[in-house]
């Protein structure tokens, strides 16, 4: 009776999951114990804060996530605890002091001491059973195979399962307790087997399950090594970019600051330039003078006395010298101080920005005294003063264009080429039998004109013809047509039709056919720019800066206006607005994007004419020249104090 009860309790103390001595015994809200362990490896399972027990499948809340925070099952880890203090002794012994035992035959099924193992080995039919030594059992490494008995029966092994009643039974029970219908009742040993094939096939499963998965984790790991690559990829080439950047920033800084340096040091020079000239005017004075003074104190004789009239007279002269022109400094010193440094904003792309050049609003532009200004009525314009010109009678005006000594050329279709001055005076007239269609001058000075057969003629600074002839295309096939150069001395040559040629010939000045076209795509440029690599087109309504590809780069529209563009001294785009039906023209200023910077003419009324070109042009001095095809109008412009 004492053996069986402590089978019982032998098999009250082990976990139904892990088949071994209970661990820190948690209880669940239904009742069963379980160890620690193995419940947080069911509720790793579940992945969320409930267990299944798997006895009943009741559901248990876990506080937290935190199995630590169940019940502890205190009777039950007593009793393991009282177990463990206490070795197991030897069942086989017949004494009541029995020795400890020192292994266990799984055959037999009793814990066997040193005396009775040595009789064991000795038996012949025990020869092949299987013993385990103690220590194997309590570390763990081994399992003890249980052997149920019936506890109704205890002489009785539980030999048959129900698999209604889902538990083991001793043959007499199966016999009484479930003989009924619907009970189930196999050999034990059969179940076992059963059971094992299906543990078996669930680790089959379980290990290709592992494998799929296994798989799938290897998959992941390519994907992170893909995505660690890409990064370092990414990295690799941020790096690369912003070194690049740094070397372009570098560069361009460099530049930019040459570009200052070539500015302001050009301003810098004239001005020492102009002040070594004073100085020295200063020093002839004082000299003179010293020695004009100094020869009072000689006795006058005649020598002394002829002397004496020649420094005076020589000191005179001197003295008799104009007035220091504060003009040219100030000249100079607008151009050293418009330079400017605009830093980009807001723009998405690296850069430390441009240079650019801007007349400070503090400092009125040079003025000629011989000048007939007129204020302009207009109350946005009155710091603008204009000189108005009559072009000589009956001339149509179709080409202007700025001289290399600062003057302005206005050429005619009924023939000839007027120059002048800053102050609106015509100083000379050339080339008047020639009607004249684009006229340009080389840096050279070499004179550059179209005439309304479309022949091209250059002419020297004298305006002497050269032998040089161009194969142009004819009135007929081409349209009319406007003409421009740029700094590197190619003749840019625009056939205008709205339906015919659309194109730009390139000339270069050894004559010939053209070195190449510029197709016009989708525009029509009635006339045409250079300006710093690119070309500036107008059409109507509409400003083009294309490249010299054809290519439009920016694009800037003004319905109900007729647009003209010029290039400033500031080399920013002057654009003017003329709307003819109101006799209203207004002059603006812009970047090489074509986006506005300021006002500089705000609707100023001119004479209607009936017909409608123009040209727009500006004054080496900074005036600007706005021609009809009968009138010249000066515009000066003088920037107040803000």
């Amino acid at each position: 009776m004492a053996q069986a009860l402590k089978t019982v309790i032998s098999q009250s103390t082990e976990c139904p999951v892990c088949l071994s001595t209970f661990t820190d015994p948690k209880i669940l809200s239904c009742s069963h114990t379980f160890c620690k362990t193995c419940l947080d490896n069911l509720l790793e399972c579940r992945g969320n804060c409930q267990i299944r027990c798997p006895v009943c499948r009741a559901v248990t809340q876990v506080p937290n996530e935190d199995v630590g925070k169940l019940q502890v099952n205190l009777a039950l880890k007593s009793l393991i605890e009282d177990m463990e203090g206490h070795p197991q002794i030897c069942t086989n012994c017949k004494s009541n002091d029995k020795p400890h035992a020192v292994v266990y035959c799984q055959d037999c099924r009793k814990y066997l001491c040193t005396t009775c193992l040595n009789k064991h080995s000795q038996w012949e039919g025990f020869i092949d059973h299987e013993v385990i030594a103690m220590s194997e059992i309590s570390s763990g490494k081994v399992s003890v195979r249980r052997y149920r008995k019936c506890r109704k029966h205890p002489k009785e092994d539980e030999d048959y399962f129900c698999s209604t009643c889902r538990r083991f039974t001793c043959f007499r029970c199966g016999m009484m307790e479930h003989k009924d219908e619907g009970h189930q009742v196999a050999e034990g040993a059969a179940y076992e087997d059963k059971h094992v094939k299906i543990i078996e096939d669930l680790k089959s499963k379980v290990d290709k399950q592992q494998t799929c998965f296994q798989k799938y984790i290897d998959f992941i790991d390519e994907q992170r090594k893909s995505v660690g690559n890409a990064k370092k990829r990414c990295k690799g080439d941020i790096n690369k970019a912003y070194d690049d950047a740094v070397r372009h920033l570098t560069e361009k800084r460099e530049s930019l600051l040459r570009e200052v340096k070539e500015t302001t040091e050009g301003a810098e020079k004239e001005l020492e330039s102009m002040k070594t000239t004073a100085k020295k005017y200063i020093n002839q004075l004082t000299t003179m003078a010293e020695m004009a003074t100094n020869k009072i104190k000689i006795p006058l004789d005649m020598d002394t006395l002829a002397a004496h009239d020649t420094l005076c007279e020589e000191l005179r002269e001197v003295f008799d010298q104009k007035d220091p022109d504060y003009e040219q400094p100030k000249k100079s010193g607008i151009k050293g101080k418009s330079v400017r440094f605009k830093r980009n904003v807001g723009v998405d792309k690296l850069g430390l920005g441009k240079i650019v050049y801007v007349v400070e609003r503090n400092v009125a532009l040079p003025t000629n005294k011989t000048f007939d200004e007129k204020d302009v009525s207009l109350y946005t314009n009155k710091n603008v003063k204009v000189k108005n010109v009559a072009l000589p009678a009956e001339s149509r005006m179709y080409a202007m264009v700025g001289t290399p000594d600062g003057r302005m050329a206005v050429g005619y279709s009924t023939g000839g080429i007027s120059i002048f001055s800053l102050d609106g005076q015509l100083q000379q007239t050339v080339l008047k039998d020639v009607n004249i269609r684009g006229v340009g001058f080389l840096s050279d000075g070499r004179c550059v004109v179209m005439d309304t057969s479309h022949n091209i003629t250059l002419y020297t600074p004298e305006y002497t013809q050269l032998n040089v002839m161009f194969k142009t295309l004819s009135r007929y096939e081409s349209g009319i047509p406007r003409l421009t150069v740029d700094g590197d001395d190619l003749i840019y040559l625009i056939y205008v039709s709205y339906w015919e040629a659309k194109k730009i010939q390139v000339f270069s000045t050894s004559g010939g056919q053209a070195v190449r076209e510029i197709p016009c795509n989708g525009y029509v440029p009635n006339q045409i720019t250079s300006y710093h690599g690119s070309l500036i087109t107008s059409s109507l309504d509409a400003i083009r800066l294309i490249d010299k590809q054809g290519a439009v780069q920016h694009e800037l529209t003004e319905p109900g206006s007729n647009l003209y563009a010029a290039v400033s001294q500031w080399n920013t785009i002057l654009i003017a607005k003329v709307k003819y039906g109101e006799g209203l023209v207004s002059i603006g200023e812009y970047t090489n994007e074509l986006r506005h910077i300021r006002n500089l003419l705000n609707d100023y009324k001119i004479e209607e004419t009936g017909i409608y070109w123009c040209y727009l042009q500006q004054y080496r001095s900074g005036e600007l020249a706005f021609c009809t095809s009968d009138r010249l109008y000066i515009f000066r412009l003088k920037y107040v104090m803000t």
